[in-house]
């Protein structure tokens, strides 16, 4: 009898998708002790106290069955308010806002509603590790184009210009950045829009990151302009601004003809999010905003922080203005980003992540993370001025 291999097994696009450059540096650290993880992009608050009593009460309530498709339209109408009180961008929250199991679930649905095989995404890099393995699970073709850092990792519409073929489809967009930190400007996001139009292109944006922004006034893209909404789908969610990684719930928007073809994935794979995390999150529209600001002030004050200790050893840092990461320049260690990340973990018991996990133009550089205590933040830098006095 003929025995297939594990190879075999595997379809081509799933065998051939990339490990996420991410993990590899925190199985490791799970081995060690006293490390100081500078990695995880997560908020190191727990969810603020209203939201968890919220999602109590559903459970004591006995609201554990499946809601809507859709998800509950407490929840969608809330979001809906929300962004035109933010953003005055207005949506349908019947017919143009689905409830997802977070912006990973809303981004893979996104990208098998609207991609044929062979579509092409052009996606800045360096960027989150999901974009271009969920554009590729959907057979498409992402299209990297790297930011620098002469423009603070801001990406150049002109770019984007030169990178457009008659396969382009998407320009996926993501400000406030994960990895580098960086924010888009209004004039940049116009001459993206213009791109879009011309072309006759879909924007995916990602801004889950909206509200986590310093001396900044985000750009909420489909906001910019009514024939913008029309080709836009907005991803965003409750993970990062409410401290809700772990609820698991976040959204898409956009028209909804668009919205429906996402719905009907979702109800094939998905079916609901979790009610539970849905009922927290209408909490979280209705009394989460102080706390926002409260956790705003305080990782500004861990990001000034940060920064300024990297640019003090060397390690040259532009200053972020949104999310909760730096990205700096490592040259001066005389390593690459991998052997730094490593070396830095085993020598010293701090974690970051090397920049080539982020696609192109993230090589030379680490993302650190400062959704870290302000104390553990000091003793990181302690201890990387010490490997730079033996490596700088």
């Amino acid at each position: 009898m003929l025995e297939v291999s594990d190879a075999q097994r595997l379809s081509k696009k799933v065998a051939g998708l990339k490990p996420s450059g991410i993990r590899k540096f925190f199985d490791i650290a799970a081995t060690m002790k006293d490390v100081i993880s500078l990695g995880i992009g997560e908020p190191d608050f727990t969810t603020p106290k209203p939201i968890l009593d919220a999602g109590i009460r559903s459970l004591q309530n006995g609201e554990t069955h499946y809601t809507s498709n859709h998800g509950k339209i407490e929840l969608r109408q809330g979001i809906a308010d929300n962004l035109q009180k933010l953003y005055k961008v207005k949506y349908d929250s019947a017919n143009e806002v689905i409830a997802t199991v977070g912006v990973s679930e809303a981004l893979y649905l996104t990208f098998t509603a609207i991609l044929e095989p062979g579509d092409e995404v052009i996606i800045p890099t360096p960027c989150f590790v999901s974009y271009q393995a969920e554009v590729i699970l959907a057979g498409g073709v992402p299209i990297e184009i790297p930011a620098r850092l002469e423009n603070n990792f801001s990406i150049d519409p002109a770019d984007i210009s030169k990178a457009i073929t008659p396969r382009t489809k998407v320009i996926f967009i993501g400000y406030p950045s994960n990895p580098t930190g960086a924010v888009a400007t209004r004039e940049v996001m116009l001459e993206i829009a213009k791109l879009a139009e011309k072309h006759d292109l879909i924007v995916v944006s990602d801004e889950i990151y909206d509200r986590l922004v310093y001396d900044f006034e985000h750009v909420c893209f489909p906001a910019l302009d009514e024939s913008l909404k029309r080709r836009t789908i907005l991803l965003g969610g409750f993970s990062k601004d409410y401290a809700m990684t772990g609820w698991r719930i976040g959204y898409a928007c956009g028209p909804s003809d668009i919205i429906q073809g996402l719905v009907r994935i979702h109800q094939y794979t998905i079916m609901s999010a979790p009610t539970t995390a849905q009922d927290a999150a209408i909490e979280a529209l209705k009394t989460g905003e102080p706390y926002v600001q409260e956790m705003v002030t305080e990782y500004d004050r861990r990001r000034r922080l940060l920064v300024a200790g990297l640019n003090r050893l060397g390690l040259l840092t532009f200053e972020p203005r949104g999310a909760f990461y730096a990205f700096p320049n490592i040259q001066a260690s005389g390593m690459d980003d991998e052997a730094f990340a490593e070396a830095l973990l085993r020598e010293e018991g701090v974690a970051v992540v090397p920049g080539n996990a982020f696609g192109p133009g993230g090589e030379g550089f680490v993302r650190a993370c400062y959704a870290t205590a302000y104390e553990k933040i000091e003793e990181a830098l302690h201890r990387m001025e010490k490997f730079m006095s033996r490596h700088g």
